[in-house]
């Protein structure tokens, strides 16, 4: 009778015995989202729960997302009863959404303050500032990029390029083999030079498409990758494209602009006189355009080829999973993933496995002889220095403790 009142079927002339508030009616006592906070639905299966303004997502299972539209007309324990999930379930969706900022009155959790370790130099960022508001203008512009008649253009042109690149790859080789016999180390400083500028151009490559495809940029910034610099964009809001060939091509854009950038280089080396400053820089830049794009292509590294795969698999957390499966699979549990989608993730990790023992060993083998070599006392003093760092305040407030 309560709710034909509400719904208007019945007059308010008939008297309820009793007056309920309707369990269906909003209740602002209760946790509930945030304004602005928005479900997505994707192909796959799952939600995306997307906080706009904070620039957080939670992914969740149908029954997940059932329970948490009842948050705000519902006490947990109904809302446990009606979608028949256990409570200690829903309470982890509740600390989830209150880690992410999405329910109300609630910010998103800061990471904890980590101490240094030597490991973070091969890689970390810098952030710098948000650049959402200003990629508006330069999206609209260059909207004409995003059109079908462009990319097939884009196409035949990086098509054509490669296949003459193909034969003047002797010259290509000959003048590679004599620049670096004549200019030796110095070019190390123009090349990477070259390829930070490279790599810029890739990140915006990335912020652009995002933006052409309704999605926010919150966050560009500096990387370092073995000391090395480049620049990087916060591009995470494409998992929330509902088009799988629209995230495709947010990843992918930064490669294309890497090829478009190379064959620019290489019709520049080609029309260039001989012995002239545009044959040899243009030559620098096409070796800087191609090397990034192979470090890029690598999907065993979280490069763009790592978010390629993803991105056209539909698996998010794609190395995570993969080691989460065989995890399972060794201790004799369920894999807990699609049946679809349990090849893939069987294939990834071994191959991912074998990547990280031989770059990384490789890598601090390398590293390991070179300091004995050259450095080994200043390393040591170094290393001492961190140890009394990173364990004495330990170790002093187990005593005090």
């Amino acid at each position: 009778m309560e709710k034909l009142l509400i719904w208007g079927v019945i007059a308010e002339e008939f008297e309820l015995e009793e007056t309920v508030k309707p369990e269906e009616e909003p209740n602002q006592s209760l946790p509930h989202l945030k304004e602005g906070v928005e479900w997505i639905a994707h192909p796959q299966g799952h939600w995306i729960l997307r906080n706009p303004i904070d620039v957080t997502y939670l992914q969740v299972d149908r029954h997940s997302q059932e329970a948490l539209q009842l948050l705000h007309r519902l006490p947990p324990e109904a809302i446990c009863d009606r979608c028949g999930i256990p409570p200690h379930q829903l309470r982890s969706l509740l600390q989830l959404l209150a880690a992410t900022g999405m329910l109300a009155g609630t910010t998103p959790a800061q990471p904890p303050k980590k101490k240094f370790t030597p490991l973070q130099l091969l890689f970390f960022k810098v952030p710098l500032f948000n650049p959402d508001s200003w990629l508006n203008a330069p999206a609209r512009l260059l909207a004409w990029i995003w059109t079908k008649p462009f990319f097939l253009l884009l196409v035949a042109f990086l098509m054509g390029s490669f296949i003459f690149g193909l034969h003047q790859k002797g010259e290509l080789l000959k003048m590679g083999s004599l620049f670096w016999q004549s200019k030796g180390m110095v070019l190390i400083i123009p090349f990477a030079l070259l390829s930070m500028f490279v790599v810029t151009l890739h990140e915006f490559a990335h912020a652009l498409t995002l933006k052409q495809y309704g999605g926010i940029v919150p966050e560009v910034g500096l990387l370092f990758m073995c000391l090395l610099p480049a620049a990087y964009t916060n591009t995470s809001d494409s998992y929330c494209l509902v088009k799988r060939r629209q995230r495709v091509l947010v990843v992918g854009a930064g490669i294309l602009c890497q090829l478009f950038v190379g064959a620019i280089a290489f019709w520049l080396w080609y029309l260039a006189t001989d012995n002239s400053s545009l044959k040899g820089l243009s030559f620098l830049l096409l070796v800087a355009a191609l090397f990034t794009v192979t470090i890029n292509l690598n999907p065993m590294a979280k490069f763009d080829g790592y978010y390629l795969a993803v991105a056209m698999t539909g698996i998010n957390n794609l190395r995570g999973r993969a080691f989460m499966l065989w995890g399972n699979w060794l201790r004799w549990k369920p894999s807990g993933e699609k049946r679809g989608d349990r090849p893939i993730l069987a294939i990834y990790a071994p191959f991912c496995l074998l990547y990280l023992i031989l770059v990384f060993g490789g890598l601090f083998r390398w590293l390991f002889y070179w300091i004995l070599d050259n450095i080994p006392i200043t390393v040591l003093f170094l290393l001492v220095a961190w140890a009394i760092y990173y364990f004495f305040p330990h170790i002093n407030n187990k005593e005090a403790a």
